[in-house]
């Protein structure tokens, strides 16, 4: 899962979220640096992306990149399913998605600790050009797209090329998602719960 679902599967802790949202950008021994809660995030984090990355749907949804972006298929497949996130109703609203985003960066943006300089430099990004929000919508996810093409090292193709995957494949993507985020959503709670 991308940058919505992480935040979204926090709900609304403000600890669990920040090392949620840094789980990437922490690597190693680099978790004893922040406190126990933060630390907890983090192992959130890992815990969501190590279910996402087994799931028979999310397997489905990747192979439906892999032809066109080969091993970037996974990447985009995170991207997606938080546009089919901010999209449902059972989650978001307009409105609601609108709030939930700036609760999201007045959160990270206020941390009780320095969190990893290159997740810094990213927020500033994210929050400017409101990155959550924009998932809802087909010209945010043109724009992510491009900014993951831009900033990776290896691949060879133009965004355009997983855009236009994601408008073909739209109802088969939407299907993967259905199958997959409820169950994520109740791997979370228990996670947590424990």
């Amino acid at each position: 899962m991308n940058f919505l679902a992480h935040a979204y599967l926090s709900f609304h802790q403000p600890d669990l979220m920040t090392g949620n949202m840094i789980g990437d950008f922490v690597k190693g021994r680099q978790l004893a640096l922040y406190p126990q809660p933060i630390q907890e995030g983090i192992r959130l984090h890992r815990a969501i992306d190590t279910f996402t990355d087994n799931h028979p749907a999310t397997f489905a949804a990747r192979a439906i990149f892999r032809p066109q972006t080969r091993l970037y298929g996974a990447v985009f497949t995170d991207i997606v399913m938080d546009h089919f996130l901010a999209n449902d109703p059972r989650h978001f609203t307009d409105t609601s998605l609108q709030a939930f985003a700036q609760e999201v960066y007045a959160t990270i943006g206020t941390p009780p600790v320095a969190l990893p300089s290159s997740f810094t430099h990213m927020l500033g990004y994210m929050s400017s050009q409101n990155w959550l929000y924009n998932y809802r919508f087909r010209n945010g996810m043109e724009q992510t797209f491009r900014g993951i093409v831009r900033r990776a090292k290896y691949i060879n193709f133009e965004a355009s090329v997983p855009l236009s995957v994601f408008d073909t494949h739209y109802n088969a993507l939407q299907q993967c998602y259905d199958e997959f985020f409820p169950a994520l959503y109740t791997f979370v709670q228990k996670y947590t719960a424990a």
